[in-house]
């Protein structure tokens, strides 16, 4: 039976806004009717629950209550109805540099801060030099932190808080910060950490992070549980949600005319803000010859050719690929394949693969590029439709390079 290590019963958050209080005591005596105050309910009566070696990432509006959810859990805030539960040790990377003295070195700081955590000096001692080299701070672990940049801050924090043994990971959003490679490296780390059993709750606008790591996203909106499940049924639905939000519709959005229109009923086929815009997408052979019909085991080209309005640091470029049941059967982006590319303001992004494995039928493309926050510029469900045939009569939808062999096995 599998345990479940946090559970959210019927959980109410409120915090108190003062429109004009009084700063000191003679203020507070004197001006009583300043202390005016209302109650803003941040979360309503939010029930869920996470097993043991479950990752789970939280999505949402900012002011939505994902982050304050996130604290008390782990017990920073406290609830004002329902109750949590926590079965396990706790580390947590909730806001950079938390724990952290400024005027201290990094050495130093490891000791104060995964003493927080709960270990003892003699244990931090065999970890301390673990806790460098993955930090890879070098020469700077002992310089203040106080001269450390905020990519720097998070080194330090991830190092200390993945190697403390703890049973649930809390992590709010500190992952957006730093270096691509380091990102990488602590991605890689948390697939280990999963795992071996533990838990992981993670708050992050970069949907393909939760996509690449949860194995449930739960929607927050406005203090309550939109939607819950996993990432490839919530985040189209958030994703058309903030389209529709955010929509800016521009005349010559489409390739054949038509304007992109904000999704009313989860009907609506593309939507973003358009600050990004495809005006073409197309696939082609190896040779660059437009195709929409291709044999299994082809080397093909997916071409989407697009228009910034305005500067966009790092857009996200993506494609997916479904087939006729409303099926994934695969899909990237830029972000998760770690790419580190220069995007003119016009230009032609492709996908190229030596291999279309797909089995015999009728698939759909979809392409989208969005920001690093996960907010739609142009998400394209269906771009083009095109087939795949062949003589191979293996079941399912996509073709595995293999061989078969057979050895005599002696008996003793």
């Amino acid at each position: 039976m599998e345990t479940n290590m946090i559970e959210v019963r019927h959980v109410s958050k409120y915090f108190r806004v003062f429109y004009d209080k009084g700063s000191t005591l003679k203020e507070k005596a004197l001006f009583r009717e300043r202390n005016r105050w209302e109650q803003n309910l941040v979360l309503d009566d939010i029930s869920f629950q996470v097993r043991q070696g479950e990752s789970v990432g939280l999505v949402g509006q900012n002011g939505c209550g994902k982050s304050t959810m996130l604290k008390l859990i782990n017990r920073i805030l406290y609830p004002d109805g329902g109750k949590i539960t926590a079965n396990g040790k706790i580390s947590s990377l909730i806001e950079l540099g938390a724990g952290f003295h400024p005027d201290l070195s990094g050495r130093e700081n490891i000791y104060t801060n995964a003493a927080i955590f709960g270990l003892k000096k003699r244990e931090i001692a065999q970890r301390v030099e673990q806790i460098i080299a993955f930090s890879e701070l070098g020469s700077s672990i002992d310089q203040p932190i106080r001269t450390y940049s905020s990519g720097m801050y998070m080194r330090l924090a991830f190092s200390v808080a993945i190697n403390v043994d703890a049973d649930i990971l809390l992590i709010d959003e500190i992952l957006a910060v730093g270096d691509a490679a380091f990102q990488a490296k602590c991605f890689d780390r948390l697939k280990a950490f999963k795992k071996e059993g533990r838990t992981i709750v993670i708050v992050s606008h970069s949907l393909s992070q939760i996509e690449q790591l949860c194995d449930r996203s739960i929607w927050f909106q406005d203090g309550k549980i939109r939607m819950e499940g996993t990432p490839m049924e919530v985040h189209p639905a958030y994703l058309a949600f903030m389209g529709e939000k955010k929509q800016s519709v521009h005349p010559d959005a489409d390739q054949d005319g038509t304007k992109m229109t904000a999704p009313q009923d989860g009907s609506a086929k593309r939507w973003g803000n358009g600050q990004i815009v495809f005006s073409k997408v197309e696939m082609t052979d190896r040779y660059g010859n437009a195709k929409k019909r291709f044999r299994t085991g082809d080397a093909f080209l997916i071409r989407a050719h697009y228009k910034m309005r305005g500067e966009v640091e790092r857009p996200v470029f993506g494609i997916g690929i479904w087939d006729q049941e409303g099926r994934r059967c695969y899909g990237t982006n830029t972000q998760m394949d770690h790419c580190a590319m220069r995007f003119p303001r016009q230009g032609v992004v492709e996908f190229a693969s030596p291999d279309l494995s797909l089995l015999p039928g009728e698939y759909q493309l979809e392409a989208a590029v969005v920001g690093e926050d996960g907010l739609p510029f142009d998400f394209w469900h269906e771009a083009l439709f095109f087939q795949v045939y062949s003589q191979i009569q293996d079941l399912g939808v996509m073709r595995m390079v293999h061989q078969w062999t057979v050895k005599e096995e002696k008996d003793g």
